[in-house]
């Protein structure tokens, strides 16, 4: 796993999102920063807790000119259930054969109660205006995500 850094040109990708709609990164070029984060199954109690704290930090991370993004494995019928369910705010995008995942670098042998398996890794990456990786948050807990995230866009605004 070779997760991207900053500096490095985002990968572009058009995913269906929990609408059935095509969205594609490059067409917020020049326009916002994306924030793509990549969390392992929706409906979960971790990706519930972050995605939540997401929806609840939308009208900062708009004035901060930034767009969200939530990119897993799960079909586009999950990622509805999921977005009605908690009344989510922003984008989730259906990866369901992570090669969006493998092109940022964030799929991968996973360790949990001692069982090894392929997954997807909750790491985050800033898409600045430019297209370019702003920065990849990979130490923060899913309560916190979206604090990290925001201090981060404050300082570097």
């Amino acid at each position: 796993m070779q997760t991207l850094t900053a500096g490095t040109p985002a990968p572009d990708f058009t995913l269906q999102d929990q609408n059935g709609n095509d969205v594609t990164l490059s067409q917020f070029k020049g326009e916002k920063n994306v924030l793509v984060y990549f969390y392992p199954k929706a409906m979960t109690p971790g990706c519930t807790t972050q995605a939540c704290s997401l929806r609840d930090s939308k009208a900062e991370l708009d004035a901060l000119d930034t767009v969200v993004f939530g990119i897993s494995p799960d079909a586009v019928k999950r990622l509805t259930k999921f977005t009605e369910r908690d009344e989510l705010n922003f984008t989730l995008l259906s990866d369901e054969d992570h090669a969006v995942a493998d092109a940022f670098g964030v799929w991968g042998l996973k360790k949990f109660m001692g069982k090894e398996y392929d997954g997807i890794h909750r790491i985050s990456f800033l898409v600045g205006k430019d297209g370019d990786i702003a920065h990849v948050f990979n130490k923060f807990k899913t309560k916190d995500h979206h604090d990290v995230v925001l201090s981060y866009l404050k300082e570097n605004a």
